[in-house]
């Protein structure tokens, strides 16, 4: 049984994902919380496989109580809920340990099957996705300039510079850096594979290593390493 702890300060939201959630047999909702703050308490008292999190909520934001839930260490995964517009704080909120994201007019079913997931260890983020979260995250960054940026010559904006992240990297093969730069450009493991001429196992067989030798989440932190350590740029 997945446990679910619902938070969004809309009740009408909440009523909606409760209500299909109750009529399935392995989900089962343990908790709801209208702000940031109380997602946090409760996720402490109640210990959820899952916590269904809003951004946008008074006083502690959904990304600040993704980040107490997710740095204490425990088991509780989070999944944002957001628009497909606000890749900034979707950035932001993966950053802060989200295991992925959903959009709130996704259809209902859509949501559980992906708490269903996130509750099994995977992230939710398609590479479609993650190719735009990375642009726009760029994008929101200080650039060259206007001219500079329309200018075909202008140079790829690099990644943040020297960081923890490229530290890390340190860890790793030159072969586990390829795909960890495969990966950072949103490309799946099969992509992968075509891209190396590798076999699937294989390639699952370096995620592994990258997870372990990263110490990382879950794909989509290995996304947020990769470009963070300079892995990833993207065309001016």
């Amino acid at each position: 049984m997945t446990r679910v702890l619902l938070v969004d300060d809309q009740p009408l939201v909440r009523a909606a994902l409760e209500m299909v959630i109750t009529e399935t047999a392995d989900v089962e909702v343990v908790g709801e919380a209208g702000t940031g703050a109380e997602a946090v308490r409760l996720a402490g008292e109640l210990r959820p496989d899952v916590v269904v999190m809003d951004l946008r909520m008074p006083g502690m934001d959904g990304i600040e109580a993704t980040r107490l839930i997710t740095g204490g260490g425990g088991p509780t995964r989070v999944v944002v809920l957001t628009t497909f517009d606000d890749d900034d704080h979707v950035y932001a909120a993966l950053r802060a340990g989200a295991s992925g994201f959903l959009v709130k007019d996704m259809a209902l079913d859509d949501i559980l099957a992906a708490v269903r997931v996130v509750a099994a260890g995977d992230a939710l983020i398609a590479p479609s996705v993650t190719r735009r979260l990375i642009s726009s995250f760029a994008d929101q960054r200080p650039g060259p300039g206007p001219a500079a940026a329309a200018s075909p010559a202008a140079a790829p904006v690099p990644a943040p510079g020297p960081t923890a992240a490229a530290r890390r990297l340190g860890a790793i093969t030159d072969r586990e850096r390829e795909i960890l730069t495969l990966v950072g450009r949103g490309l799946s493991n099969t992509e992968i594979a075509a891209e190396l001429v590798l076999s699937i196992a294989t390639v699952k067989t370096y995620m592994t290593r990258l997870l372990a030798k990263l110490d990382a989440r879950d794909r989509v932190h290995l996304v947020i390493l990769a470009y963070e350590a300079g892995l990833v740029t993207v065309p001016g």
